[in-house]
């Protein structure tokens, strides 16, 4: 068939569709973006077949291997943390029994905040959203009975994340593991503190001081340790659309490579450690390509911007967890539904590995029979539906094709837009421009702006969510729910003062008090930090002692 004849046909098909009935809704996705209702050839000529390529081969729009999930299914990590260190671990151990393939650590407020349990700030939060971690020790009984050496673990953790890593070695220590045993994944990205989730403990900076110091440690003495996630997924949920995760999670992901750069890296061996975390969201179709013109996009701007020449360096490795603000109170029953979906979505892009959400995390911490549905969900997709016979099931589907290159076509203009805001030269000109965007509230007003224009849609009826502004007609009844009682707080606030009548103070301020001299100089902290987690300082001493030298930080006012 030559383009006269596709022509011709789509002439045909607009005729009968013109003349065809057409129910009334909102035909356009998630974000808002238009859908045509049918694709095919382009008028002008589809695009090469290099645009899509073949799994495992550059840009990696169809996968980073030739196999797909033939050669390796995803990692199941479901994403776990509540009251005390003793409690989630026998989670943890439920979960690996279950057939979990790698732990995902959730902290509490006070922990993401850099806070001990005994912070007055802290009161009422105690393992209320996560583990509470207030030294080495907590995280001694976290992992007991959990080889550290054998397993790998992601931890979602951004402003203390450091000290909170150190913390981890340590553990890893005293279990008989040398660090360079370990594998897994810290999240640490401060951007998307600043982007979205505000939980950070200083000025943009000194967190790149940090940041950039743990790259040089886990390149030279942790080698399978990725030491930075670049988050994407705290983006989304704050409401941002699926181009703007996508668009400000690689500006990121560049601003760290540019990093990297600065304190003299190779990028085809740092690269290579960083991963990505993206949220699954309920529109089908535009969370699949979203996923596929990351890769292609990280691909390409590692190759042609900094330079990458390692196939490794170029793969866009990405953990996904399905979102959480498309669950409801309302009918909670149907969050598996949702959860399903999402998860699917994240497969058929080719997730490296997944978290699925619970279906009553939207009312508290998730029951064990709500978390063990949740990681029945991946087993199933998994196991029972076939998605894992053929790499990039969806690829050249003319729909997918088509909303990838939009979604990339979109993300490149913001790019442009956040470079332009900065005075970086090049290859720095990414961090400049986030550093200036963070500043100035662009970020902010942007997400502010796309969550706003959802809500109305939603408000007008326009976009519908079962069970709560239509089908709300319901026989459920009321959901038990997981509730962390207060004596997890009274009892963590005891064992923290008993082990620090217990502990060598004079230690702790002497590694302390090395800490601060360190971060004086241009030295790598790392070495100091642990030293200070060995002395069983406690996390709010450790940022405590940094925001004493370094000073906090006020975002700007956004109207």
């Amino acid at each position: 068939m030559d383009a006269g004849d596709i022509e011709d046909g789509r002439r045909r098909w607009q005729e009968r569709y013109d003349a065809s009935r057409r129910r009334e809704a909102d035909f356009s996705t998630l974000s808002g973006v238009a859908v045509d209702p049918v694709y095919g050839p382009r008028a002008g000529g589809d695009p090469g077949f290099e645009r899509i390529g073949w799994p495992g081969e550059f840009p990696y729009t169809r996968g980073l291997y030739p196999g797909g999930y033939r050669g390796r299914a995803w990692t199941i990590r479901q994403f776990s943390g509540f009251g005390n260190a003793r409690q989630t671990n026998e989670r943890y151990k439920m979960l690996l029994a279950a057939g979990g393939g790698g732990l995902s650590v959730a902290f509490d407020m006070p922990t993401l905040m850099g806070r001990d349990s005994d912070d007055p700030r802290a009161l009422g939060e105690v393992g209320h959203c996560g583990v509470a971690i207030d030294s080495a020790v907590d995280m001694d009984v976290l992992f007991d009975g959990i080889p550290l050496g054998e397993i790998t673990t992601s931890m979602t953790i951004s402003g203390p994340a450091v000290p909170i890593f150190c913390m981890y070695v340590v553990a890893a220590e005293r279990q008989g593991f040398r660090p360079a045993e370990l594998d897994g994944t810290l999240q640490t990205d401060i951007f998307k503190e600043y982007i979205a989730q505000k939980e950070w403990l200083f000025a943009p900076e000194p967190h790149l001081r940090l940041i950039g110091d743990l790259m040089e440690h886990c390149a030279a003495e942790i080698p399978r340790y990725k030491p930075l996630s670049v988050s994407g997924y705290h983006i989304r949920e704050a409401g941002s659309t699926a181009a703007q995760e996508l668009a400000y999670t690689l500006a990121d992901g560049f601003a760290y490579v540019e990093l990297g750069l600065s304190r003299g890296l190779d990028v085809n061996a740092f690269a290579s450690g960083l991963s990505f975390f993206f949220d699954a969201h309920i529109d089908f179709f535009e969370e699949v390509a979203k996923f596929r013109a990351a890769r292609r996009i990280w691909a390409r701007w590692l190759r042609d911007v900094y330079a990458a020449t390692s196939e490794k360096a170029l793969w866009l490795r990405f953990h996904t967890q399905t979102a959480g603000v498309s669950l409801t109170a309302q009918q909670p029953d149907n969050n598996v539904v949702r959860t399903a979906i999402e998860a699917l979505a994240a497969v058929l892009g080719g997730t490296n590995s997944l978290h699925t959400n619970a279906l009553d995390e939207v009312l508290a911490l998730p029951s064990e029979k709500a978390a063990e549905i949740a990681l029945r969900t991946q087993q199933v997709i998994m196991e029972e539906t076939g998605v894992m016979n053929v790499a990039d099931p969806l690829g050249g589907s003319w729909y997918v094709e088509a909303l990838t290159d939009r979604l990339e076509a979109e993300a490149e203009q913001i790019f442009t837009r956040i470079k332009e805001m900065g005075d970086g030269a090049p290859p720095f000109e990414m961090t400049s421009g986030i550093l200036r965007g963070i500043e100035g509230g662009y970020f902010m007003a942007e997400i502010a702006d796309a969550a706003f224009a959802y809500q109305r849609r939603l408000e007008k009826g326009e976009k519908k969510i079962v069970g709560v502004n239509c089908h709300t007609g319901t026989i459920e009844e009321p959901l038990e729910v997981l509730r962390v009682g207060h004596e997890v707080e009274r009892d963590q606030k005891q064992v923290l003062a008993d082990r620090r009548a217990h502990r060598d103070q004079a230690a702790v301020d002497e590694a302390l008090t090395q800490m601060i001299q360190t971060a004086r100089t241009d030295q790598n902290m790392i070495p100091a930090m642990l030293d200070a987690a060995r002395a069983e300082a406690t996390l709010g001493e450790i940022c405590d002692t940094l925001r004493s030298e370094w000073g906090g930080y006020s975002e700007p006012a956004c109207f």
